[in-house]
């Protein structure tokens, strides 16, 4: 039996992708233990992983923080006693981490980000625009080069509500007699959010419909003033608020369909088989970030020579007019919504 230590620490939607791959590991090789170390609030992520998959909490603001929390967190995880470690996250820390497994001759198998390929995808000018591979594809590559193979992986599950998680949700939100819709208008950075003001025509075309259930989803404090406000509006959305991150994703797997943009919502609704249409601006699904599961027709995005302009949406818009969301209407999201619910 091997011990193997896989090192991700953030961020969510990125650790959410190594989820379904680390589960089919554990499956297809249950002689070995897997041990993945990331933040707390991933942990939820790993519940429903075979036996031989164990989570680390990091505290990289607390007890983990610094060189001296990383050699103190190789002493935790009993570091001298890993046969191979696997870095699916290839930053300053889990560099760190790794030289102290090479100094007890543990090898360590590193991520390839494809940082020049994805340099080259947004320059302003003579991009090269070509599907580069996707997150889920890199960290295979790592396992692969650690001799753990996948024999098998379901690229293709069942989508679709699940019966056994609307009995969970149906107490406290009717019986389930018309179609359930999530929307996640929000993400981390300028370049990936479609305006609020046109977001909420979308939301005001279902909610003002009693074939549908609406559910909002957004965790942060003016994310949730804003949802607040559009409740107001509209007293018939949902906001599931603090109910945990392991809720919420079975909550998802309720749903019909869920619109996201670029952003974490995206890979927890494809964690929970649903289907996700999501909103694509500054970002681009050839950086390889798009949610696992998900057909491309799911995806909304503009056709501008200026696009991607940023990998991770984190960059201003340098036309200051961030016409790639405003080049996409309410209608056109509202129509793909209807048309893939068969409306």
């Amino acid at each position: 039996m091997a011990k193997i230590l896989v090192i991700r620490l953030s961020a969510l939607g990125d650790v959410a992708i190594s989820v379904p791959l680390l589960q089919n590991l554990a499956e297809q090789y249950p002689e070995h233990q897997f041990i993945m170390i990331s933040l707390p609030l991933m942990a939820s992520l790993f519940e429903h992983c075979p036996s031989n998959v164990s989570f680390k909490a990091v505290e990289t603001k607390g007890k983990h923080k610094g060189i001296p929390g990383l050699i103190r967190l190789f002493k935790e995880i009993d570091g001298k006693h890993i046969d191979a470690v696997c870095d699916l996250h290839d930053t300053l820390r889990s560099h760190f981490l790794g030289f102290l497994f090479k100094m007890h001759r543990i090898p360590v198998f590193r991520i390839n980000k494809e940082r020049r390929e994805r340099r080259k995808l947004i320059r302003r000018k003579n991009k090269d625009f070509k599907q580069l591979k996707s997150s889920f594809e890199r960290y295979r590559d790592v396992f692969s080069k650690a001799g753990l193979s996948l024999a098998y992986f379901n690229a293709h599950p069942k989508m679709g509500p699940s019966p056994e998680a609307l009995k969970d949700f149906e107490p406290e939100y009717e019986p389930k007699t018309n179609r359930w819709i999530g929307i996640a208008p929000f993400a981390k950075h300028r370049g990936k959010i479609y305006p609020l003001d046109r977001m909420e025509d979308v939301i005001a075309r279902f909610a003002g419909d009693d074939q549908f259930k609406v559910f909002l989803f957004g965790g942060g404090k003016e994310e949730l003033a804003m949802m607040k406000i559009w409740k107001e509006k509209y007293p018939s959305l949902q906001i599931p608020d603090k109910i945990g991150l392991s809720r919420e994703i079975k909550l998802m797997s309720c749903l019909d369909i869920m619109l996201t943009m670029d952003s974490a919502n995206m890979h927890l609704g494809s964690l929970a088989y649903t289907r996700v249409i999501s909103i694509w601006g500054a970002t681009h699904p050839y950086a390889g970030f798009y949610g696992l599961y998900q057909d491309e027709r799911y995806m909304i995005q503009a056709d501008l020579p200026c696009r991607p302009c940023s990998v991770f949406g984190n960059k201003p818009c340098y036309r200051n007019d961030y016409a790639c969301m405003l080049a996409i209407s309410p209608g056109q999201i509202i129509e793909k919504i209807e048309e893939e619910l068969g409306i």
